[in-house]
């Protein structure tokens, strides 16, 4: 004949660690293998917060996003530098910061050489068609068109199309007040 199972009883224990494990499991999320856990790209995303491709260089291997807080991190393989106009920009391996609709904030990993010194671009933000780089007490505003393609590693958008121009349409300085 058949056999029969006979049923024991569940442990609180048992059913406390199973309740431990599917809250931990539905309140993170699980990255694939690729470092998101869906199909998106990191430039794809980009664009599903309003921002074009180029703020990104070609080559991102993969990104975490955590969309009820926007904090994000982009992973390049090794860092990045080339140069825009006047500009020498330098990537890290990790860009890290908060994403939200028109704006990054808190960026680290991104830094740009002004006259003799490097300065971190801390804020992104889109109004209308233009971008403001803000690197605190520093801004220069940017054509979004200008960023439609991800600059190359080494060459940066010259090595895209050289029949692109890609010109800084004003530099501003925000206050800075001392309190000394």
């Amino acid at each position: 004949m058949g056999s029969i199972i006979e049923a024991k009883p569940i442990s609180p224990t048992s059913i406390l660690c199973l309740f431990f494990v599917l809250f931990l499991s539905l309140s993170f999320p699980v990255p694939s293998a690729s470092g998101h856990s869906n199909s998106l790209t990191a430039y794809d995303v980009l664009e599903q917060y309003d921002f074009p491709v180029g703020l990104l260089p070609k080559g991102v291997t993969g990104y975490e996003l955590d969309t009820s807080t926007g904090k994000f991190k982009a992973y390049l393989n090794g860092s990045c530098s080339f140069k825009i106009e006047s500009y020498d920009l330098k990537y890290k391996s990790t860009i890290s910061g908060v994403i939200s609709k028109d704006k990054l904030s808190n960026l680290k990993g991104i830094s740009v050489k002004v006259l003799l010194f490097w300065v971190n671009i801390v804020t992104v933000t889109r109004e209308d068609y233009e971008l403001d780089f803000s690197v605190g007490i520093a801004s220069a505003d940017f054509a979004v068109d200008n960023f439609y393609e991800s600059p190359s590693c080494g060459c940066g958008f010259d090595c895209v199309n050289n029949d692109k121009v890609r010109k800084v349409r004003k530099v501003k300085f925000s206050d800075f007040v001392s309190t000394s």
